[in-house]
């Protein structure tokens, strides 16, 4: 089981408000953050729902190549949600809302590009 991931970013601020905005759609909200001045070498943005932080994203060289993350998430409405605000925040588009069938029947998913070129999805496994 995975407890928690993230990406590196060239921008932390830019990249800190993209996901501040894209993931909100999935009821994700940034709930800690440390500077480098905590760290001792870069600023930290943790995201995540119920007051746990899951999803990283730390400033410093974005990862090479460009790393991929998918966030479940219950109904194909949340993905659309998801899309919409991850393009409104500044992403770009690397795969719209739809199904995947070639991955299984119910397989309903959305792809963005963060600033970084990162590939952020939210995906739906239910019917």
């Amino acid at each position: 089981m995975i407890d928690h991931t993230g990406v590196a970013v060239s921008n932390y601020q830019q990249s800190k408000k993209f996901y501040s905005n894209a993931l909100a759609a999935i009821g994700y909200e940034l709930i800690v953050e440390f500077p480098a001045s905590v760290t001792g070498s870069e600023d930290v943005a943790g995201f995540g729902e119920g007051g746990k932080p899951d999803f990283w994203v730390v400033s410093g060289t974005p990862n090479k190549p460009p790393v991929h993350v998918a966030f479940r998430v219950g109904s194909r409405a949340v993905v659309d949600a998801f899309y919409k605000a991850a393009i409104a925040a500044g992403g770009t588009d690397n795969g719209q809302p739809g199904l995947r069938a070639h991955y299984h029947p119910n397989y309903y998913g959305a792809f963005v590009r963060d600033p970084d070129g990162h590939n952020i999805e939210a995906v739906c496994h239910e019917a």
